[in-house]
């Protein structure tokens, strides 16, 4: 264990508030509620953020840029989407300060605006604002817009990535002709956003539909994908929106379709934001510290040579170069540590950093013709003939990679618990924790005393599932829907 890091098993939360601070990847800003993304967390997310980027550009989307200021009647166009984010808005009043005597920087009244702006919580206003003036016609239809940006929303409870007044994301917007094309949409990000979780971040997780009251707020259909952390909470780690015609409505976005009848725009929107570097450092991470999926690591090699002087430098380095060399020619993202700390500190250093694989090479590693790796997943040291290198490495970071993942599906297998009685449901949510996979009657009477009761929610509901038989976990009524429920994030 790396000196400093709370165990997981005395203290899960200073635990990953240990690993993000000591591994370097964030840290606390100086307003209260917002984080500084350190370079290696940067290198994380932007990782991410590229795999992703590549996914929707792919499959047609394109990027673009909307303002982070939003006029306040624009939020109040939607009824419910205001209700749903008025506590959380940052508002600007005034645009100036000026200096005074007594008091110093004070704000200057003369300043202040004729309407009040809403600094970002999500965008769909200002974007359906604009979408008002590019549609016309079934020809400017779909319109298939993502942004990479920050939004602020007020949080009161924060915590490093998982929640913070300010936080990086993607929002994808689109606009539809019809509700099929819209409904279309909602479920192949969904799917894209399975795939970035599972294949890239090494992360399983359960798709399904989000109940009334835990759907977006201006949806009609709110689908997700939850993961369960090493704690066994849940983390919701993405959303897809379907809006309908909400917005269309609220902005009176209208369009000409085929046989020059006035219709409503249908719309989508979408997003995964820096809370996914939580989820990596929470799915994997153990009591050395992070343990990185190879696809995303910042470094997927780190070379810590081994030697006592400048000459042991330069005999590591005239020997392991051109390995190294040809290693990066094969796409590998490698960093050599030839700082003055000893090996031992940089084993420790590395270890907590997550990079899947270190590179070891010493005196007699060189009169050995030979060199060691050692995976950060299981420890495992592998000693490998110099020309042999190049050729495993790739390898091994492929299994990292598949055992990673396989790790964590197997644990939430694990914690997965099926219930048929109240009392069962509650002995597990207390002593066991994880999923609970149950009926539900599709009451949010049943749904909220469950919430009251155990501070569990409906994580999803499942699609395609069984019902024959199948009572209601609460009132033992018929089963309207197979849900997972549990404590999150």
């Amino acid at each position: 264990m790396s000196k400093g890091i709370t165990p997981q098993s005395k203290d899960y939360s200073s635990w990953y508030t240990d690993v993000v601070r000591q591994s370097e990847l964030a840290d606390y800003g100086p307003v209260k509620g917002t984080m500084v993304i350190r370079p290696y967390g940067f290198q994380l997310w932007d990782n991410i953020k590229e795999s992703f980027d590549k996914m929707i550009k792919a499959t047609g989307h394109v990027n673009a840029y909307f303002p982070l200021f939003i006029p306040k009647s624009f939020l109040a166009r939607e009824a419910e989407h205001v209700e749903g984010f008025a506590k959380e808005c940052a508002v600007v009043t005034h645009t100036r300060l000026k200096a005074d005597d007594e008091h110093g920087l004070v704000v200057d009244p003369e300043s202040k605006l004729a309407e009040e702006i809403i600094v970002r919580p999500t965008s769909e206003t200002v974007i359906w604002s604009m979408y008002k003036k590019w549609i016309q016609s079934y020809r400017d239809l779909p319109i298939l817009i993502n942004q990479w940006a920050n939004v602020v929303r007020w949080e009161m409870r924060t915590r490093l990535f998982l929640r913070t007044s300010e936080f990086l994301w993607q929002e994808g917007h689109t606009a539809h002709a019809t509700a099929e094309g819209a409904q279309k949409e909602t479920l192949d990000i969904l799917e894209l956003y399975r795939q970035l979780a599972e294949d890239f971040m090494a992360i399983p997780v359960i798709t399904g539909l989000k109940t009334e009251s835990e759907k977006f707020a201006g949806a009609d259909k709110t689908y997700c994908i939850e993961a369960m952390m090493g704690d066994k909470r849940a983390l919701q780690a993405g959303t897809s929106h379907n809006l309908g015609q909400n917005f269309a409505r609220a902005f009176d976005v209208t369009f000409q379709n085929k046989d020059n009848q006035e219709e409503l725009v249908y719309a989508t929107s979408w997003g995964v934001s820096t809370r996914l570097v939580g989820a990596v450092i929470m799915a994997h991470g153990d009591d050395k510290g992070l343990r990185l999926p190879p696809k995303i690591a910042p470094h997927q090699v780190v070379m810590v040579p081994i030697a006592k002087n400048e000459n042991g430098h330069l005999k590591v380095r005239e020997f392991i170069s051109p390995v190294l060399d040809e290693m990066r020619k094969g796409g590998i993202r490698i960093y050599e540590d030839w700082s003055d700390n000893s090996p031992g500190f940089k084993f420790n250093e590395w270890e907590m950093k997550g990079v899947p694989l270190r590179l070891e090479v010493g005196p007699r590693d060189i009169e050995s013709g030979q060199a060691v790796l050692v995976r950060r997943d299981t420890g495992e040291k592998i000693i490998l003939e110099k020309n042999m290198i190049t050729e495993q490495a790739p390898r091994l970071l492929e299994e990292i990679q598949k055992g990673l993942f396989e790790q964590a599906l197997a644990f939430r297998e694990k914690n997965t618990h099926e219930v048929s009685s109240y009392s069962n449901f509650r002995d597990t949510i207390k002593n066991k924790g994880g999923f609970i996979r149950c009926g539900w009657d599709g009451t949010q009477k049943t749904e909220m005393k469950i919430k009251e009761d155990t501070n569990a929610t409906i994580r999803c509901i499942l699609n395609n599932e069984d019902l024959s038989g199948m009572k209601c976990v609460y009132s033992g009524n018929p089963a309207k829907h197979v849900v997972i429920y549990g404590k999150a994030y």
